[in-house]
């Protein structure tokens, strides 16, 4: 079975600091594009457009993980029992509903705001299971190792979960740090985060409108020495006026990608007292 996602970079890790980018994907396959009543082009708004390409461009060293398959296809950011039963026919029926599947973004995304419903028909509860287990479980289970074998390796791990936003109406927020209100990392974290953001001269908010979601909730423990951060680009930071390609932003956004890793590893090491030569 061909693997949903790139893992880039050495395990055990070689940095403190693991990377996510969930939301990227691209890879429409044909079934989802068969299925669709929306035209293809309205699942662009379901991807965190290209930042995929800013963070490949700001690691280093630090192990990776890229969702190819599409954001459409299944969400990585949603738990497996968010499923729509107005999509899904394997959906619990009773079962109290999230506010993200209400609003038709569940695991399986059954609308966006521009499109309305995308699909032509409901999806049988095999077909969404398959997807779980080809695409969400193996997704999940490469983070949790990774992140496991930083912390048994430098005493300390920090997920960064990277994603973009679309830009925020009437505002000044160009970026939102989630930490799901102080429950996925310790504060020491948020305030590195924080300082990078503030040297790029960047307006931002912390955990609103967005804190984080599954992928925070799921592997944070900063109890156990695991922190996780969620971090909002605004897209017209780094694309193009049509919010399509890479635009003149972009390099800054590479930067401050790269100084936000830095601080976060500086941390990272200073809080255990290990460094990269020490760590076996």
């Amino acid at each position: 079975m061909t693997r949903s996602f790139r893992l880039i970079g050495d395990t055990p890790p070689a940095s403190p600091v693991v990377l996510s980018v969930p939301h990227a994907g691209r890879d429409y396959p044909v079934a989802l594009r068969d299925s669709l009543r929306a035209p293809l082009s309205c699942l662009a708004a379901l991807e965190d457009r290209l930042v995929d390409a800013l963070a490949l461009a700001a690691r280093r060293d630090e192990t990776m993980l890229v969702q190819d398959s599409p954001r459409a296809w299944i969400d990585l950011n949603r738990a497996e029992h968010e499923r729509d039963p107005l999509l899904d026919d394997g959906a619990r029926g009773g079962a109290p509903l999230s506010a993200k599947v209400r609003a038709g973004i569940g695991l399986v995304p059954r609308r966006t705001a521009a499109a309305g419903e995308l699909w032509r028909c409901k999806l049988r509860a095999g077909e969404v299971e398959a997807r779980i287990a080809a695409a969400h479980r193996p997704y999940h289970a490469a983070l949790a190792e990774a992140l496991s074998q930083a912390r048994a390796r430098f005493g300390c791990a920090v997920l960064l979960d990277i994603h973009s936003m679309p830009p925020i109406a009437g505002g000044r927020t160009r970026l939102v740090i989630g930490d799901r209100f102080g429950r996925a990392a310790g504060a020491r974290f948020v305030a590195r985060v924080e300082g990078a953001v503030r040297a790029a001269r960047l307006g931002y908010t912390l955990n609103t409108p967005y804190a984080g979601g599954h992928i925070l909730e799921r592997h944070a423990s900063p109890h156990e020495g695991v922190h996780a951060i969620q971090l909002e680009l605004d897209r017209s930071l780094y694309l193009d006026r049509r919010l399509d390609a890479l635009g003149p932003g972009a390099p800054a956004m590479v930067a401050l990608l790269r100084a936000t890793i830095d601080s976060l590893a500086d941390e990272a090491l200073a809080a255990t007292g290990s460094t990269p030569l020490a760590a076996e």
